[in-house]
């Protein structure tokens, strides 16, 4: 297969894909087994939408790739559709998926031991926002379940994977002295 040729198909596939797609998936779909070939359309495809400037961007987040609007042209979208395209997350959903991201997995009892308050509603939206994901069960009387973050989580943040979330020593406010 042809480099443009490869490069047209990936790009189709990532626009079309309503989530990112990892280079082992665009291989088996295009029974492509050159990962390398395939890594390096896709780096084209993203030096080539960075350098006409475009208002499209090939992201590499939640372990794939996903052609995606720039950030800067946001409030366009947003017209155009005429509704908020993102949504909000109040103070304890965002805290209890702090804990998450940097506890998990973790049990409901132990996020509640942080927080020092009831997180049933708030696990529950987070769960339905797709967000969090129950990771299995703790080995426990009574076997509670266990949160992590979701694939989603890493694309409503714009992260590659759980890697790039700041260490608590990047977030932790200055001594006062």
């Amino acid at each position: 297969m042809e480099k443009e040729e490869l490069k047209s198909i990936i790009e189709c596939l990532l626009f079309f894909s309503d989530k990112p797609l990892s280079i082992e998936k665009l291989a088996e779909i295009m029974e492509n087994d050159n990962f390398d070939q395939i890594k390096e359309a896709v780096e084209d495809l993203q030096k080539e939408y960075e350098l006409r400037n475009s208002g499209l961007q090939v992201l590499n987040i939640a372990q794939g790739y996903q052609i995606c609007t720039r950030g800067e042209f946001s409030s366009w979208v947003r017209k155009l559709y005429k509704a908020q395209t993102t949504f909000q997350l109040s103070l304890p959903a965002l805290e209890t998926l702090s804990i998450i991201a940097y506890k998990q997995p973790v049990t409901r009892g132990e996020i509640e031991k942080i927080r020092g308050v009831d997180t049933s509603y708030v696990l529950r939206t987070l769960l339905e926002k797709k967000l969090i994901r129950i990771s299995g069960r703790k080995k426990l009387p009574g076997r509670p379940i266990l949160y992590a973050t979701s694939q989603d989580f890493l694309r409503y943040f714009g992260l590659k994977d759980l890697s790039e979330i700041p260490s608590l020593e990047e977030i932790k406010p200055p001594a006062s002295g």
